[in-house]
């Protein structure tokens, strides 16, 4: 297998943790970061990680509280809306990722192949067309800026996960065991790293 990082992010929101990290603490053969859930901060750190592991494949991930599939993502836009506060206190409104970068790219990993090797393992996963404005998305387009200005060679993209259970014990909110997300990531990592090619239009939703 290449050189894989997979990075998670820390609790934010009130949050005493993270299922996104914690996950991927849990994942063999991988070297696992976490990011700051903070616009200040994140994409250097990604950058730093990047630069300190020279990875070939960079799987970033988030929580993505409501959802109850493994989002792989096919999108990020170049637009922060950040509808809570980040770690630092800032909220900020109608600011690029990357000034003048493009205004989206689209993920180049296979991911309807990556969806299906998830659900080949009895997951529920999907494509996801939306990363949102926060931070995962910022992290999102600034590894793909990163890939396209800088890094030809490199190949990555982002993933959101349902909370963990422990954080939805008194509502009714979705959730998966931080285990389950764990294997569902090995097997994106695997398909993510060893499929150039993607599968057919409408060959997974």
């Amino acid at each position: 297998m290449s050189r894989v990082l997979v990075t998670g992010f820390e609790p934010f929101g009130g949050e005493t943790t993270n299922p996104s990290y914690d996950a991927a603490l849990l994942v063999p053969g991988v070297t696992a970061v976490e990011l700051p859930c903070v616009f200040a901060d994140a994409p250097a750190a990604l950058r730093e990680a990047i630069e300190r592991h020279d990875p070939a494949l960079v799987l970033c991930m988030g929580q993505a509280g409501g959802r109850a599939v493994i989002s792989v993502e096919k999108v990020a836009i170049n637009l922060i809306e950040a509808r809570i506060p980040d770690n630092a206190g800032a909220r900020p409104s109608g600011l690029p990722v990357v000034e003048g970068g493009p205004d989206a790219y689209l993920s180049t990993l296979p991911v309807k192949a990556m969806v299906r090797a998830v659900r080949a393992e009895g997951i529920p996963a999907a494509v996801s067309y939306t990363a949102g404005t926060f931070v995962c998305n910022q992290v999102a387009y600034a590894l793909a800026h990163l890939i396209a200005t800088e890094r030809p060679g490199l190949r990555g993209g982002f993933v959101h996960v349902p909370y963990a259970p422990h954080q939805v014990t008194d509502t009714d909110r979705p959730s998966m065991e931080t285990a389950t997300v764990a294997r569902a990531l090995t097997a994106l990592v695997k398909a993510s790293d060893s499929l150039e090619d993607d599968l057919p239009e409408g060959a997974v939703q």
